[in-house]
């Protein structure tokens, strides 16, 4: 199928709705997507549109024209995250860098001032940091989990706010709705990377948040094997920004890889509910270990953010920062004795990964980013928690 009876151009286009989809669960949605692979032939799995470009008319403007702009998998990808964050529509892209590039393009222009988290990516701190600034766009870091510090950096030229929660590395968690109030009053746009959580665990969306941003390449994706990134969009206005700028600068996911993310999040649901579980219980061994100066998870009662998480979040999330009682070196050479964690940066996939923020994720943020130099990040996968937590006892020694 390549064109639409009533076609209209995919700038202006929201997610296609099946007419039942409010009224099912979240688990069922992410195997039932909006876009239903059904419509193709009959199909029971998406199929992949491998085509640059697509039949048409000369004057009619149809959905399908030019991949750059749409594709039938792709939109299919889209149309389902749209749906699970409740977001009136999305733009799926080559890498999650690639969509907070799109956010950023898409929500600034020179002279603007963009409130960014204290705590967020290296690669986002980067952009923001390093990048913006040759645009005419001023940034100021603020910890975002304090709403006061946030009224008190708003200015009349702040665009954005932008956060991470929880944050990477350091797990902060930012209560949503102050946030989102805060920045509204100001007419500023409020984006949240939910990466860490996934939409299985918080939609922003629903907490007042204008834009969520996924890396794709994570949970959802799930598996390893895909780089992708995604930007939901909460009301018309902001989506037809994201996709006409989408549309002009061509950071678009290919069809393969919108095919692999929409296999992965039909099993993200059960796979979140294992990799929370095992997380949760790594997080207290490692809390009472001798070698720990302090633990970073949102579901311990330590955490100062705790309380804000349980109310927003259905899960803590796979994540688990741990300081160790020593230096950088040591802890770097604590990453080489893991068995089963896999020495890598990225987060998300089903085998568990080990990485240190200082030398690898964030070596480029520098003091201001106040990340421990003895900080290393776990993501825990659907391996044995008994057997991950045998692998941390063997590594700590």
């Amino acid at each position: 199928m390549t064109t639409d009876a009533n076609p209209q151009p995919p700038s202006t286009q929201a997610p296609a709705s099946t007419g039942t989809s409010s009224r099912r669960s979240f688990d069922s949605r992410a195997i039932h997507p909006p876009e239903a692979a059904t419509d193709y032939a009959g199909s029971v799995a998406m199929p992949i549109f491998l085509t640059s470009t697509f039949q048409r008319s000369v004057q009619l403007a149809e959905r399908w024209d030019y991949s750059r702009v749409a594709n039938p998998t792709r939109s299919a990808l889209e149309s389902c995250l749209a749906d699970l964050e409740g977001g009136i529509d999305a733009v799926a892209t080559s890498s999650g860098m690639g969509a907070i590039s799109l956010v950023a393009m898409a929500v600034c222009e020179a002279g603007s001032h963009v409130v960014l988290s204290d705590n967020v990516y290296g690669g986002t701190w980067d952009l923001f940091s390093g990048l913006l600034d040759r645009w005419g766009v001023e940034v100021g870091l603020v910890d975002l989990t304090d709403p006061d510090a946030l009224a008190a950096a708003m200015r009349p030229t702040t665009a954005m706010v932008y956060g991470e929660t929880p944050s990477n590395p350091l797990q902060k968690v930012i209560d949503l709705a102050a946030v989102a109030q805060i920045a509204h009053r100001h007419d500023a746009v409020l984006a949240i990377d939910s990466t860490f959580a996934s939409p299985v665990l918080q939609r922003p969306i629903e907490f007042g948040a204008d834009i969520v941003v996924q890396s794709t390449t994570k949970y959802l994706g799930g598996h390893s094997d895909v780089i992708g990134g995604a930007a939901i969009a909460a009301d018309p206005e902001m989506a037809v920004r994201l996709r006409e700028t989408a549309r002009v600068l061509g950071s678009i996911e290919s069809p393969f890889d919108a095919w692999q993310v929409l296999r992965g999040v039909k099993t993200l649901t059960v796979r979140m509910r294992q990799i929370c579980e095992s997380a949760q219980r790594i997080a207290e061994y490692l809390e009472q270990h001798p070698r720990v100066r302090r633990v970073y998870y949102p579901g311990l009662p330590s955490h100062p953010g705790h309380d804000v998480a349980a109310r927003q979040m259905s899960g803590f999330g796979g994540i688990v920062s741990v300081e160790l009682d020593t230096d950088a070196d040591e802890a770097a050479r604590v990453c080489t004795r893991f068995e089963l964690f896999t020495l890598a940066v990225s987060l998300g996939g089903v085998e568990s990964l080990v990485e240190h923020p200082h030398f690898m994720t964030h070596c480029t943020t520098g003091p201001d980013a106040n990340i421990p130099a003895s900080l290393l990040r776990l993501s825990i996968g659907l391996e044995s928690a008994d057997e991950l937590i045998d692998d941390l006892a063997l590594a700590l020694g």
